[in-house]
This record gives structure tokens, C-alpha cells and sequence, in this order.
């Protein structure tokens, strides 16, 4: 659950640029002679300093409109020790499309401006810019890719557009400085691990239009204190929550049918739980070292408690169950419990 691709991701190999890239006025761009479009790609001895990339080139006397960031363009343009440090990137309004790990790596960028004209922010585009303490994401943004703020621990608030639909696998893992978050309604599904080790998140806001919140999804998010799930939400997947240790209260609604392994695993200040009527099956330590608790309540709804469901919570005086038959209880679901 906590392992991270963000050292994967920053050990890839960067591609060095194109054979047939040209050189304008410091920049590499990949030329397209039939649509007339270029594409900055990276430069082989890194890019340094502020730079700012002009919405169109000329070349042998065709002009160019630039496009697009290609796929590492800027991938770790820092090393100290080499006096090689991005500082700033100034990006045109002829750019629709940011390429993966474009910026990855960059630790010298500290903000980021998104122009209206960007659609589609590529896999782990801005990973490991762990000195990034803000970026602005316009509302012309439909596709964010996996991992693409992942590791940002800088980053103080990250503002979602209403036009993005998925909010993908690593998006937001191990950004320990955001501490608020506010889903939109445009986005239906929230990924694997997305804020994952948010460690100083606080709160966060998931519209109604979310159905699945994925493995994992805020797992480790120390500070989150309270969380509303809305009725649109269909299962709770498997350490979900686990190790959020100050979530105090919790209300599973009636959309839910399932509560995954481990969902609230380790969530020792957690004093309240609803479990809706819903809920059929409740997972294996769904609920383990959960020692704030003092009792709770099973609805007729439930079939199966897991294995080690309730253990280890410590405090756990009442167990009311609804049913009018016994759900199918392994031997330890109260294990350790008083």
C-alpha cells in the first residue's frame, strides 16, 4: 500500500532529443513540415535558467505553430552541483498538450501556469517537482494523467477543473503540503492511491457525481479529520482510508453494498461509524485497531463480516446486530476487541 512509483518514474532514462530536432534560439523543437506544428523536445545538455517558449518558430523560412510539450522535454533539468536548474517555464497559448514526465524532476520550478489552450496533462508530466508550490489548471483541461503531480510536496492547494472526468491512479500521492481538496461534479471516478500520503489534507469535498473511489485512494492521509461520501458512491474498495489516524467520524451511505479489506484500517481516533442499510458485506480488518471505537451497529443488511473485521478495537464495549439471521462471521472479527 505505501510503496510509491515515484522512484521508478524518476529513474527511467530521459530520451535525449530527436535526431531530427532543430535547435531555435535555445529551444529543441521536432518539426512537422505538413502540418506546419512543432513540438519542444529536450535538449541534450538540459535546459537551465527561465525559459519561455514562443507560440510559433521559423525554420527555413516556414513558420511553425508550437503545439505541444513532448515526452520529457524538461525531464530532471536540476543538478545543482552543474549549475543546471529550471527555474521557470513560460508556456504559449498554442499549446494544447503537455507529453509524460515533461516536467518531471524539474526541483527548481517552484510555480506553474497552465495556459486556456492545454486539453491533455500526460502521465507523471510534473512528478517529482517537489519544490512546486502552486500550479493553476484551466477549466480547458479534460485528461490528467496518472502520477502527474505525484510527489509534489510543496504543493499547497490544487484546484481541479469542472472539465476533468477521472482523477487518475498516483495523481496526487505523497503531496504532504495540500490541505484541501475539492472533487468537481464533472469527475465520475477518483484512482488508485491518488492522494495517497496527503499527509497534511484536512478535508476534502467528493461531489455527487463520483461513483468509485479506488484502492488505497486516501490512505495514510494523517490529518483528514472528517469526510462526507456522497450517495453516489457505490463500494468502499480495500484501504480506502486505512491509517488515517485523526478521521474521527464516518457515514457510509445508502449507495454502498460493500465495505473492502482493510477500508479503515489503523483509523484510531475514528469514535463513530454508520454503517447504512445497504451494506452487505463488511471486509476482512475492515475496521482493525480502530480503538476509538466504542460500539457499533450492524444493519440487517449484512451477510458476511471478515475475518478480523473489528479486531484490536480496544474500546469496542456494544456490538448491535440487526439481522434476522447471524451473517456469516469468522471466529476473530472481534479478535482483541473488550
Amino acid at each position: 500500500m505505501k510503496q510509491t512509483l515515484l522512484s521508478l518514474l524518476l529513474t527511467i532514462l530521459p530520451l535525449a532529443a530527436s535526431a531530427d530536432a532543430v535547435e531555435i534560439d535555445g529551444i529543441y523543437y521536432n518539426l512537422i513540415p505538413k502540418g506546419k506544428v512543432a513540438e519542444v523536445t529536450s535538449n541534450p545538455n538540459k535546459y537551465s535558467g527561465a525559459v519561455e517558449i514562443p507560440d510559433t518558430v521559423t525554420y527555413n523560412d516556414v513558420i511553425y505553430t508550437v503545439t505541444s510539450i513532448g515526452n520529457r522535454a524538461f525531464y530532471e533539468c536540476y543538478n545543482y552541483y552543474d549549475n543546471i536548474v529550471l527555474t521557470s517555464v513560460t508556456i504559449p497559448n498554442s499549446v494544447t498538450s503537455i507529453g509524460e514526465y515533461a516536467f518531471s524532476g524539474c526541483s527548481g520550478l517552484t510555480s506553474m501556469t497552465i495556459p486556456n489552450s492545454v486539453v491533455t496533462i500526460g502521465n507523471g508530466a510534473f512528478a517529482g517537482c517537489n519544490r512546486m508550490m502552486s500550479i493553476v489548471i484551466p477549466n480547458s483541461v479534460t485528461s490528467i494523467g496518472y502520477s502527474a503531480f505525484q510527489g509534489c510536496n510543496s504543493l499547497a492547494n490544487a484546484n481541479i477543473p469542472n472539465s476533468v472526468i477521472s482523477i487518475e491512479n498516483w495523481t496526487f500521492q505523497g503531496c504532504s503540503g495540500l490541505t484541501s481538496v475539492i472533487i468537481p461534479n464533472s469527475v465520475i471516478t477518483i484512482g488508485k492511491s491518488a492522494f495517497e500520503s496527503c499527509s497534511c489534507l484536512t478535508s476534502i469535498t467528493i461531489s455527487e457525481s463520483v461513483t468509485r473511489i479506488d484502492f488505497s485512494a486516501f490512505a495514510d492521509c494523517h490529518s483528514l479529520k472528517d469526510i462526507t461520501l456522497p450517495n453516489s458512491v457505490k463500494s468502499i474498495e480495500e484501504w480506502t482510508f486505512a491509517d488515517c489516524v485523526n478521521l474521527q467520524n464516518i457515514t457510509i451511505p445508502n449507495s454502498v453494498t460493500s465495505i473492502g479489506n482493510y477500508a479503515f484500517y489503523g483509523c484510531s481516533y475514528l469514535t463513530s461509524v454508520t454503517i447504512s442499510n445497504s451494506v452487505t458485506s463488511i471486509g476482512s480488518s475492515a475496521f482493525y485497531g480502530c480503538a476509538g471505537l466504542t460500539s457499533v451497529t450492524i444493519p440487517n443488511s449484512v451477510t458476511d463480516i471478515g475475518s478480523s473485521a473489528f479486531g484490536g478495537c480496544a474500546e469496542l464495549l456494544d456490538v448491535y446486530c440487526l439481522a434476522e439471521n447471524v451473517p456469516d462471521t469468522y471466529l476473530d472479527a472481534f479478535k482483541d476487541s473488550y
